[in-house]
């Protein structure tokens, strides 16, 4: 009786420490990710999973358009979207 007990006690905080170390921090990061996307706006200039870096030109349903020279646009997914890098002026504020 005692034993099982203990065994499951072990497998009940196993899982605790699995939840707190990996499970919730993912789950944190992901919800700031569809944040992120969510907030997109036009001019914003971003970095793509793949290190592309670009200026968004137009927004679409799930994709972007991006300005990544001059006469050079792409389309990329949202989700392709690693993070938004702050502008020059927001840098100086």
């Amino acid at each position: 009786m005692q034993g099982n007990l203990v065994g499951v006690l072990y497998i009940v905080g196993l899982f605790a420490l699995l939840w707190f170390l990996l499970i919730r921090p993912q789950q944190k990061r992901q919800k700031q990710h569809r944040e992120m996307i969510a907030n997109l706006n036009q001019n914003d200039n971003i970095v793509t999973i793949g290190g592309i870096h670009g200026s968004i030109v137009k927004l679409k349903d799930d994709t972007v358009i991006l300005k990544v020279a001059d006469n050079v646009r792409i389309e990329v997914l949202k989700n392709a979207i690693s993070q938004v890098q702050s502008s020059p002026e927001e840098q100086e504020e």
